[in-house]
């Protein structure tokens, strides 16, 4: 019984590791690749050709769906884990919507960008003419864009609503039929056998099938967006997308060091 038990803690330990490294390497690819993405817009329009912001556009998307891939890989040993990530900050976790960021986050940081361009660019002009044209793309999104965006922002809304309900309603059956019945009739809190485990097994091949769907959705959204968007936008897009995700880690890692807790990566 005994190794049995030091058995399953190097097994969780094990897991731990592998899940650790997983989003390491996620992180450290993601830094890769924004200063990639940063370098060719900083190139002058004749310098950074068509192309070039294709080839980075196929090669961040092909990033994002392998990281995707291997996690949902790891997560069929242990899906909860990735719902309450112990590798990601508090703050992080506080934000989180099925195991990611919301989809939908990928168009509001496109309006945001779009914006601030405009605002930046008004600003300099009633400052002295400077500027005006000179900064991002995405301040150039034309009326078909614009109508392209908003009819995605609404359709992904709605899976969005469609997902949520489905993990309401997986939550919700925790104090329903079988887990309850089989929690009431239990006398050690601490007990466990074959029934319990198939009932839990069983809840969280449903976690890990919502998590799939909303993976998908996540996909689905930012190919879509990027369909909308021209190559020189969708780079611009990429690149600030990966930095405030890259910003957020870090804030919330360094909130969580001030309050004590470790945040595991």
């Amino acid at each position: 019984m005994a190794t049995t038990s030091v058995d399953n803690d190097d097994d969780r330990r094990h897991d731990q590791e592998r899940h650790l490294r997983c989003f390491r390497e996620w992180t450290a690819l993601q830094q890769d690749d924004l200063a990639e993405l940063l370098d060719s817009l900083a190139l002058d329009n004749d310098n950074h050709p068509q192309s070039l912001h294709e080839r980075l556009i196929e090669k961040n998307i092909r990033h994002f769906r392998e990281y995707m891939e291997n996690r949902l890989r790891l997560a069929k040993d242990d899906v909860s884990a990735f719902f309450a990530p112990a590798w990601c900050a508090s703050l992080e976790n506080s934000m989180m919507w099925i195991a990611g960021c919301r989809p939908s986050l990928f168009i509001r940081l496109v309006y945001v960008l779009c914006g601030s361009e405009v605002n930046e660019n008004l600003s300099a002009f009633l400052e002295g003419g400077e500027g005006i044209g000179v900064l991002g793309n995405l301040a150039d999104l034309s009326s078909r864009q614009l109508s392209g965006i908003n009819q995605l922002q609404a359709n992904t809304i709605k899976e969005e609503e469609k997902l949520s309900n489905k993990l309401a309603s997986l939550q919700e059956e925790m104090a329903d039929h079988p887990i309850a019945t089989i929690a009431r009739r239990t006398t050690q809190i601490a007990d466990s056998n074959g029934e319990v485990e198939h009932a839990l097994d069983k809840h969280e091949k449903l976690m890990l099938r919502i998590m799939e769907v909303a993976d998908k959705l996540r996909m689905d959204t930012l190919k879509e967006m990027i369909e909308i968007l021209t190559p020189a936008q969708a780079v611009e897009f990429i690149a600030a997308g990966k930095k405030l995700h890259l910003c957020v880690h870090e804030w919330a890692k360094r909130r969580d060091h001030r309050h004590g807790r470790n945040s595991g990566e």
